[in-house]
């Protein structure tokens, strides 16, 4: 709607592709800004096992479910691609698996947020995890101060920081900030 708006205004933005990079950082290189700002810290790539495979110099330039430019010292055995599973801020380990270890059962959502009053129970809704991804079958369970979200779809490349939007339908009826996510396979 909002591109239809520019184009019948005449604006030349209207053709402009969708921009999933950080608006101050304007020469896209967000590795090279965090590089800067928080400095290179090295830091081993491993695999589920704990074999080292590479090394880096920052678990910032790292997502979860990045499968490019992970910079390993050989091939895995099976010859499959890899994929980053967990990282590490901290110790700056960054592990690698294959792509169906990135699937994940649950999430902790913290600082939950509701549309209304809280809900009184667990329930069932359909959960969405990214701003244009697909919603996947769920059900809430409330705790203290944060949600458990029981995943009946499988969901890959989640991440703690992520938004998790909870749909009644197509009503929002809430949201949480993803803590945790547990995969189907422990890393």
């Amino acid at each position: 709607q909002v591109r239809a708006e520019a184009r019948a205004r005449g604006l030349s933005v209207a053709a402009k592709p969708d921009s999933h990079d950080i608006c101050f950082i304007s020469d896209g290189d967000t590795a090279g800004w965090l590089r800067e700002k928080i400095g290179a810290a090295r830091g081993d790539i491993v695999d589920t096992t704990g074999a080292v495979l590479g090394s880096h110099e920052g678990a910032f330039g790292f997502t979860i479910g990045q499968r490019r430019g992970l910079r390993l010292d050989r091939p895995a055995p099976d010859g499959r691609p890899r994929y980053v599973l967990d990282i590490e801020p901290v110790s700056q380990r960054v592990t690698v698996g294959p792509r169906e270890e990135l699937a994940v059962d649950s999430i902790v959502g913290v600082k939950p947020r509701w549309c209304g009053s809280p809900p009184a129970h667990e329930f069932a809704c359909t959960v969405q995890l990214r701003a244009h991804g697909e919603q996947h079958r769920a059900v809430v369970r409330l705790l203290a101060e944060s949600v458990e979200i029981d995943l009946l779809d499988q969901a890959t490349g989640i991440a703690p920081g992520q938004a998790a939007v909870l749909y009644a339908g197509t009503r929002a009826v809430g949201s949480a900030t993803i803590a945790r996510a547990h995969r189907r396979t422990p890393v």
